[in-house]
């Protein structure tokens, strides 16, 4: 029997698109050809999980999400269909999680439990919200980026305040300072300056004066030997019986003052005792009215032919007044 080319054309373009449905589903994560179990997971927030996304325990992919239905007409969940390709037991009280990573799609995670019933095809997981990277640093960028907000109003206030109060003589004393601080820079350098500044003149008679010790340290070190061999000297010196010997003496003039003191010496005698004084002072008046007589009256003491006649004047009785002292041969 011959076959039209119209039915060859109808049965490839059936195959074509049977094949064409099996890959798209296929592509989509649909499994049509092999029955894998199901399980669910009811979600609030889906993030950016979409179809045919991976799911993984412990890292480790064992199927990817097969469908996604919102529960009902009031978007209270979202329940994704999970197709497991590996078969492996998982826990019933284990627990699903949406995990969005900063590079990459969106993957469910099972958090495998302990318990040592496992689940079946067409029960739902247990799922908690987990807190990405993103959203923790957001939750700590949060508050510092509010107090940079804050700040930065504070600075803006700070910046109008001071605007509003630097006037056009401020600024000009502002320019005027900043003028200055220029001439000051331009002498700062030129004190730093490494070959003509007082800084580097100073430094290089610093380097000559440290060269000159140098040169001379034989010298000063022959100067502290004398100064030390002068030293020990000194040292080697028995002051000791010096100072006994000054003690000695110091001992003897305490006992000549102690005899000055006292009446009982001469000495002590003739400067403690007035009457002494009196008497020598007497004694001492009584003399030099006597050699006022003999001058004045020779004849009274001596009496020979060559004078003459006998004085018969009186003695005198108080020394003569002179305003010199008599001459020798009167």
């Amino acid at each position: 029997m011959k076959i039209s080319n119209e039915t060859k054309v109808g049965v490839l373009t059936i195959t074509a698109l049977t094949l064409l449905i099996l890959g798209f589903n296929f592509l989509k994560g649909k499994d049509i050809l092999t029955k894998r179990k199901k399980i669910y997971a009811s979600f609030n927030d889906l993030g950016s999980l979409s179809k045919s996304n991976d799911v993984k325990i412990n890292g480790y992919v064992i199927g990817n999400v097969y469908e996604l239905k919102v529960k009902d007409k009031d978007m209270s969940g979202i329940v994704a269909t999970i197709s497991l390709t590996e078969d492996v037991n998982i826990p019933r009280d284990s627990k699903a999680l949406i995990s969005s990573p900063l590079v990459g799609s969106s993957y469910i995670v099972i958090e495998r439990g302990t318990d040592t019933v496992f689940l079946k095809p067409g029960d739902t997981l247990k799922t908690r919200v987990d807190v990405g990277i993103l959203d923790d640093v957001k939750a700590q960028l949060t508050p510092t980026l509010t107090k940079v907000r804050n700040t930065l109003d504070s600075l803006n206030n700070v910046f109008g305040s001071i605007n509003g109060l630097i006037n056009s003589e401020a600024k000009t004393n502002l320019q005027q300072t900043l003028a200055n601080l220029n001439r000051a820079s331009s002498a700062l350098n030129g004190l730093l300056d490494n070959k003509t500044g007082p800084l580097a003149q100073t430094l290089n008679n610093a380097s000559e004066i440290t060269k000159t010790l140098k040169d001379n340290s034989e010298n000063i070190t022959a100067t502290i030997g004398n100064a030390k061999k002068a030293s020990e000297k000194l040292a080697a010196i028995e002051l000791q019986p010096t100072i006994d010997s000054l003690n000695n003496t110091i001992s003897s003039m305490k006992a000549l003052v102690n005899r000055l003191n006292s009446k009982d010496g001469t000495l002590g005698a003739l400067l403690n005792d007035k009457t002494l004084y009196n008497k020598l002072t007497d004694a001492i008046l009584s003399a030099e009215i006597l050699m006022d007589d003999l001058r004045t009256n020779p004849k009274r003491y001596v009496n020979l032919s060559i004078f003459g006649r006998k004085d018969k004047n009186g003695p005198i009785t108080s020394p003569a007044k002179k305003d010199t002292i008599p001459k020798e041969g009167n």
